[in-house]
């Protein structure tokens, strides 16, 4: 079972997304599949056809060839699945009946590609995913009319959405809400490694030397890494360093203070095989959310890191977030 926290509501409000000023093009650069309402799919309608096989859109929304997202339903908010390292699409089990839970609220999901999936995590960042997440919601706001969008981050794409809510983009102002799912410290889970103290530390050389967009030895990761990225993620306040439970409050604020400008809800596996044995977890939950500002706190009992043997729980609780307080529960931000 899951332990649900709710932080208080937020007032309601009218139809925010009315003061946007969006350029919109005749054309959306997608091809349309007709299994939104109205299609001819009805003999078997839905956003799943069956195991593994997702129904909906494949579109553009950037100028680079992995800038490719897919789209199930055809509404007008969207919650975008932003995955972690080596994550691409279907990279979780409950992305499937999260597509159905979806579309039974009339929500769409889009999984993106960003230059940082599959094996390109290694030389990309945390500011190259931010830069490509604004430019989907921007396709998603000017190409589809969008109302409005919520991130759902697992494992380091939690930390690419509390990068990218730090930025303060145009269209950040866009996100409605955002959903952490197994927000863990990458530097604690790769200091149990071997090699990880003397691959810093030549990191931490390579950088010092003017060299940090060049590539690490090959058994510093079982992908192409910089020495940027390397550091990043695997010492101590680097740039992905947002959830170690040995940063102090102070630091964790300074980390994630901004995110209480938005509601969120941080999905904790409390079997999580990333998250060393010495850590405690309830209490290392329960410091994310104070320091975001009293997020809403989802704890997935026995759940491993990527819910693949809780899949129903994790959904619940998304489709739970998103039904409570909902797109006209939430503060307007253009207000």
């Amino acid at each position: 079972m899951s332990n649900v926290t709710s932080p208080p509501r937020r007032a309601n409000s009218g139809s925010w997304f009315s003061g946007i000023v969006r350029g919109r093009a005749d054309g959306t650069g997608s091809l349309k599949m007709s299994g939104s309402p109205g299609g001819s799919f009805a003999e078997n309608p839905g956003p799943i056809k069956g195991k593994n096989q997702f129904r909906g859109v494949l579109f553009k929304y950037g100028p680079k060839p992995v800038q490719v997202a897919f789209k199930t339903g055809d509404y007008k908010q969207q919650l975008i699945f932003v995955g972690g390292l080596t994550d691409g699409f279907l990279a979780t089990e409950y992305l499937e009946p999260l597509a159905i839970a979806l579309d039974n609220e009339k929500w769409s999901l889009v999984q993106l590609l960003m230059s940082s999936s599959y094996s390109g995590y290694g030389t990309s960042s945390l500011q190259q995913d931010a830069a490509e997440i604004d430019q989907l919601i921007s396709y998603l706001i000017n190409k589809e009319d969008s109302e409005g969008v919520a991130l759902l981050g697992h494992s380091t794409g939690c930390q690419d959405i509390v990068y990218y809510m730090r930025t303060n983009a145009a269209c950040s102002r866009a996100v409605r809400a955002a959903i952490l799912q197994a927000p863990v410290s990458d530097r604690e889970y790769r200091a149990t490694l071997p090699e990880t103290a003397a691959m810093i530390d030549l990191a931490s050389k390579m950088i010092a030397e003017g060299r940090g967009s060049e590539l690490m030895p090959m058994e510093a990761d079982s992908s192409p890494i910089t020495a940027y990225r390397y550091h990043s993620l695997c010492a101590y306040m680097g740039d992905d360093d947002m959830f170690s439970s040995d940063l102090s409050e102070d630091q964790l604020r300074t980390r994630l203070g901004h995110m209480s400008n938005t509601p969120c809800q941080v999905m904790f596996s409390m079997a999580d095989e990333y998250v060393p044995d010495y850590v405690d977890k309830k209490a290392l939950v329960d410091r994310l959310c104070r320091a975001m500002g009293g997020a809403e706190k989802v704890e997935i009992e026995h759940g491993n890191h990527s819910l693949s043997n809780r899949p129903q729980e994790a959904v619940q609780a998304i489709i739970d977030f998103i039904k409570r307080d909902g797109p006209k529960g939430w503060d307007d931000p253009w207000s």
